[in-house]
């Protein structure tokens, strides 16, 4: 597995959560959560964006941590992340700008 694509895994699973939350209302806690507020179409848009932001910086913190580019609970170091045929994901900076591409430059462009 390429970086880019371990990036756009983490990525697609955003997207895959938020859809989860917003179109299920009993199959997580979160959406069950969601249903209950009785928020109004706009207020659940706005909702859906914040939760996309924390998504966003959660993935991407997690993806920066994973690359020795940010900590994850305080510790900040190099980890080596390895498919499941053995092969590392990426070297030094690899996933970082992986990561930025699909967190921070893909949505500046859609």
């Amino acid at each position: 597995m390429t970086p880019q694509a371990f990036a756009k895994a983490f990525h697609d699973e955003k997207l895959s959560l938020l859809s989860t939350y917003f179109t299920s209302s009993d199959e997580t806690a979160v959406a069950a959560e969601i249903a209950k507020m009785g928020l109004s179409q706009e207020q659940m848009e706005t909702l859906k964006n914040v939760l996309g932001l924390v998504l966003d910086d959660t993935f991407y913190t997690i993806l920066l941590g994973l690359d020795g580019s940010a900590s994850i609970g305080g510790v900040q170091q190099l980890y080596s992340v390895f498919d499941e045929s053995g092969t590392r994901i990426g070297g030094e900076g690899d996933i970082e700008a992986a990561a930025y591409e699909q967190f921070h430059k893909a949505d500046r462009e859609n």
